[in-house]
């Protein structure tokens, strides 16, 4: 598969066309950001790291029936994907009090919910990813009523294949963010990735924090707990 003109560049990845129109490359950086790209800076090794869970993560979550982009992974930090239409909708599952949800609702951080939570977020950074209800989502057109209801589906799914792993990985999963997009026959596919960039993994034991919360708050350290996240995952897989 060839690699042709870059089509975007984001936050954390870069995308490229190829010579099959079907599928796209995505190349993982190790640049990083928080509060809506206020904060910047760098994760050495974050972009191979996120590449390789992501990837093993998602060939998980086919076997468990859902739907992903992931196609093969050509090299450290780049894979083959199927070419998706992002829907502008980011979706974010909450199994336990964190981050936003907790500043946002003055609920205490690390209160266990009795089911998970689900919360959508317009994707749209010129308005900071407002939240938004499904019923916002249909009438602004960003995926009918039959879509979300897929989405999510899915993303309930997702939650409970991760937290099982991770539990074997003695890792708790307090939230995560995903996205989805839609091949050219409409079919809903998660999409983007699922890494400590875009999850919330707790020590099981001591409830240290093993993802992208250690760069938001200056906590340290922040490599070595993606490579502890990783390796944990690498045992278990």
């Amino acid at each position: 598969m060839e690699k042709r003109k870059q089509l975007y560049e984001g936050k954390a990845k870069k995308v490229y066309r190829t010579d099959d129109p079907r599928f796209l490359i995505v190349s993982y950086k190790d640049d990083a950001t928080a509060f809506n790209g206020l904060k910047k800076g760098t994760i050495v090794g974050k972009g191979v790291i996120n590449n390789k869970m992501s990837n093993l993560l998602m060939q998980r979550l086919e076997k468990a029936g859902i739907p992903t982009h992931f196609v093969v992974e050509l090299n450290d930090r780049e894979t083959l994907v199927k070419k998706a239409s992002i829907v502008p909708l980011e979706v974010i599952v909450r199994n336990i009090a964190a981050g936003s949800f907790s500043k946002r609702y003055g609920v205490e951080e690390g209160q266990v919910f009795d089911a998970p939570t689900m919360e959508f977020s317009y994707k749209n950074d010129e308005l900071g990813d407002p939240l938004l209800n499904k019923a916002h989502a249909i009438a602004m057109k960003l995926a009918t009523e039959e879509e979300i209801s897929t989405i999510e589906n899915y993303a309930f799914g997702v939650n409970e294949e991760l937290k099982k792993f991770w539990a074997e990985c003695g890792v708790t999963l307090v939230d995560f963010k995903l996205e989805f997009g839609r091949l050219a026959d409409g079919t809903i596919v998660l999409a983007d990735e699922i890494s400590p960039d875009t999850c919330r993994l707790w020590d099981s034991k001591t409830g240290e924090k093993l993802d992208k919360d250690r760069f938001r708050r200056d906590l340290g350290g922040v490599e070595d707990a993606y490579s502890e996240v990783m390796k944990r995952l690498l045992e278990h897989i």
